[in-house]
C-alpha cells in the first residue's frame, strides 16, 4: 500500500507532494514519488526537486512512512498510473492550476488520464493563494 505523487519544484508539485505526505502518515502507508524527466531537466530543476524531497524527508523522520522515488519517463500520466498499479496504492495526488472560468471547462489532459486511468482515488490539490488575490 502506498500513496503516490510526482513531483516538479512549482508551487503546484509542492503542494501535491506536501498532501500526499500527510496522507501516507495519516494511512501508515510509503510515500512513492515519482520522479519526472522535467524535474531534471535543468541544474537548477534538480537542486529545487532535491530540496524539496529533502524538506519532506525531515517532516516524515520517526513516522514511520518511508519516502520511496521511483523513476518516470515523459508520460507524467502513465507513469503515476503504473506506480499506482505496482504499489497497490491507495490514493494518488495530483496538483493542478489554477485556472480562469472557461479554463476550468478544460482539464489537463495528464489530469484528465490520471482521472480515467487511475486503480485507486485521486485527490486534486492547488496551491494556496496569495493574500489579496
Amino acid at each position: 500500500m502506498s500513496v503516490v505523487v510526482a513531483h516538479l519544484s512549482t508551487p503546484e508539485g509542492r503542494e501535491a507532494l506536501d498532501s500526499a505526505a500527510t496522507e501516507a502518515v495519516r494511512r501508515g502507508t510509503d510515500l512513492v514519488v515519482v520522479v519526472t524527466e522535467a524535474s531534471m531537466a535543468t541544474p537548477e530543476l534538480v537542486a529545487a526537486h532535491e530540496d524539496d524531497l529533502r524538506r519532506v524527508e525531515a517532516r516524515l523522520e520517526g513516522t514511520g512512512t518511508t519516502l520511496r522515488r521511483e523513476q518516470g519517463s515523459s508520460d507524467l500520466a502513465d507513469d503515476l498510473v503504473g506506480a499506482a498499479e505496482r504499489t497497490s496504492a491507495d490514493l494518488i495526488v495530483i496538483g493542478l492550476r489554477r485556472r480562469s472560468p472557461v479554463g476550468k471547462l478544460i482539464l489537463g489532459s495528464n489530469a484528465q488520464r490520471i482521472l480515467l486511468d487511475a486503480p485507486c482515488p485521486v485527490l486534486a490539490v492547488k496551491p494556496e493563494r496569495p493574500a489579496g488575490v
